[in-house]
C-alpha cells in the first residue's frame, strides 16, 4: 500500500473517459515536447491497462514523434523484439519474436495485447519513408545475468576473438548452474563468504569493451553501432546484475534501488544512442506504477527507496512526464507465489480513503461537493498496487 500526495481539489481535476478518439488529448497536451513519458500500471496482469497504454503510446509515436519504447523487461529478450519491429529478424510473427520471454512472469510480455502492439509497431516502421528513424523496442531490467554474458561473448566472437577469449576468462568466475535461481544463489554464497565476488571481473569486461568502442562501432556504419550498443548494454547489465544479486541479502531497499538505478541508467544510455540518428530522441517507458511514479511523494521515499520515475524527474526535469493507471475493481492475472502458475483472480474493492475509492465516488456521483473537498484536503491517500503475486484472501 502506497501513500501519495493529495491534490487540492479532486473534483476540479478529474476528466472522465468516454471511449472516443479524443480521450487522451489532455495527456498529449500535458506531454508537450517532453522527451520521456513514463506510463505505469497498478498490476502486471490487466488487459485494460495494456490496451490503453498501447493506445496512448501509438498516439505519442504518430503525433509526437517518439522513437523508442522501453519496458520493464530484460535487455536481450526485448532486443529480439526490437529486431523484429525493425524488420531485421527471421521471426515470422510477433508471437515468436516474444518467445524469448521464458522467465517468470511470462504473461507480462507474452500476451495478446503486447502481440498486437508489436505487430502494429512493425507495420508502422515498414510504412516509414526511406531515411526515417524506425521506432525501437527495448528492455530496461537486469535479471538476465547469464543470457547477457552469452550475448557479450557472442558479439566479441564476431568482432574480436582475442577479446572474446579474455571475456570468457573473466566471466568464468560466474561458472555453474544458470538461471535466476542460481543468480540468487551466487549472491547468497558471496554474502556469506563461501565464494568470491565476480565484481572485478564484470567491471573489467565492461571497461575493455568501452575502450574499444570507437573501433567496434565504426566497422560497418549504423548496423555496427547498433550491434555494439546492444553488446555494451549487456556488459553493463552483467556488472549491475552482479551487484544486484549480492545486494538482495542486505537491506530491502538496497536491491530495489540498484535495480531502478540500472533501469534509469539504461534509459539514459538509450536516449544518448538514439540521439545519434534522431536528436532529440523521445522514449515511452512501460513499467509498474511503483517504478514510474515519483518515490519522493510516497511511502517508498520515506523508507529510503527511489525509483525510475524519481530519477527521470531529477535527470530530465519537465522533459519527464509520469502517468499511472489504477482501478476500483476487476480481475487480474497473477500468481499466488513466485514461480507458480498464473491464474485469474478477483481484485478486492478499493479501500475507503484510497484514490481509487475517491475516483469511484466521483464517477458514480455518490458524494457531495463538500464531501469531495473534505476528502481532497487530507494529507495523503492509499493507492492500490498488485505485482505478479496476488493473494486477495490475505
Amino acid at each position: 500500500m502506497t501513500r501519495i500526495a493529495q491534490p487540492t481539489d479532486l473534483a476540479s481535476v478529474v476528466r472522465p473517459l468516454s471511449g472516443t478518439a479524443f480521450d487522451y488529448d489532455a495527456i498529449l497536451d500535458l506531454v508537450g515536447e517532453a522527451r520521456v513519458v513514463l506510463i505505469g500500471e497498478a498490476t502486471h496482469g490487466t488487459h485494460e491497462f495494456y490496451r490503453e497504454r498501447a493506445a496512448i503510446t501509438q498516439r505519442l509515436i504518430l503525433e509526437k514523434g517518439f522513437t523508442g519504447v522501453a519496458v520493464e523487461a530484460d535487455w536481450p529478450d526485448a532486443y529480439r523484439v526490437n529486431s523484429y519491429v525493425r524488420g531485421q529478424s527471421s521471426a515470422p510473427n510477433a508471437e515468436l519474436a516474444l518467445a524469448g520471454f521464458i522467465r517468470f512472469p511470462t504473461w507480462m510480455w507474452r500476451n495478446t495485447d503486447v502481440v498486437r502492439f508489436v505487430e502494429w509497431l512493425r507495420e508502422h516502421n515498414a510504412s516509414l519513408p526511406g531515411g526515417a528513424s524506425p521506432v525501437g523496442f527495448y528492455g530496461l531490467d537486469l535479471y538476465s545475468l547469464y543470457t547477457s554474458i552469452d550475448a557479450v561473448v557472442s558479439y566479441l566472437d564476431r568482432v574480436d576473438p582475442d577479446a572474446a577469449a579474455r571475456a570468457r576468462d573473466s566471466y568464468a568466475c560466474f561458472n555453474g548452474a544458470r538461471g535466476e535461481e542460481h543468480s540468487q544463489r551466487y549472491g547468497w554464497e558471496v554474502s556469506i563468504g563461501t565464494r568470491p565476488s565476480c565484481e572485478d571481473e564484470s567491471v573489467r569486461s565492461l571497461l575493455e569493451m568501452q575502450r574499444r568502442a570507437a573501433d567496434y562501432a565504426r566497422r560497418d556504419g549504423r548496423v555496427a553501432q547498433d550491434d555494439f550498443f546492444f553488446a555494451e548494454q549487456n556488459a553493463r547489465l552483467v556488472k549491475n546484475a552482479e551487484r544486484y544479486y549480492r545486494s538482495m541479502f542486505g537491506r530491502p531497499s538496497w536491491s530495489w534501488n540498484l535495480r531502478d538505478e540500472h533501469m534509469a541508467e539504461t534509459l539514459g544510455e538509450l536516449l544518448i544512442h538514439l540521439d545519434q540518428t534522431h536528436a532529440p530522441s523521445r522514449v515511452v517507458v512501460w513499467e509498474h506504477n511503483s517504478h514510474v511514479g515519483d518515490a519522493r511523494a510516497t511511502d517508498m521515499g520515506r523508507q529510503g527507496e527511489l525509483n525510475v520515475g524519481q530519477l527521470a524527474r531529477q535527470m530530465y526535469g519537465r522533459d519527464a512526464v509520469n502517468i499511472g493507471f489504477t482501478t476500483f475493481s476487476g480481475e487480474v492475472t497473477a500468481a499466488a507465489d513466485w514461480g507458480h502458475p498464473c491464474g485469474r483472480r478477483q481484485v478486492r474493492l478499493a479501500l475507503a480513503g484510497s484514490y481509487e475509492r475517491a475516483f469511484h465516488e466521483l464517477a458514480s456521483r455518490a458524494s457531495s461537493s463538500s464531501r469531495t473537498k473534505r476528502l481532497a484536503s487530507s494529507r495523503s491517500r492509499c493507492s492500490n498496487a498488485i505485482g505478479v503475486i496476488y493473494r486477495p484472501e490475505s
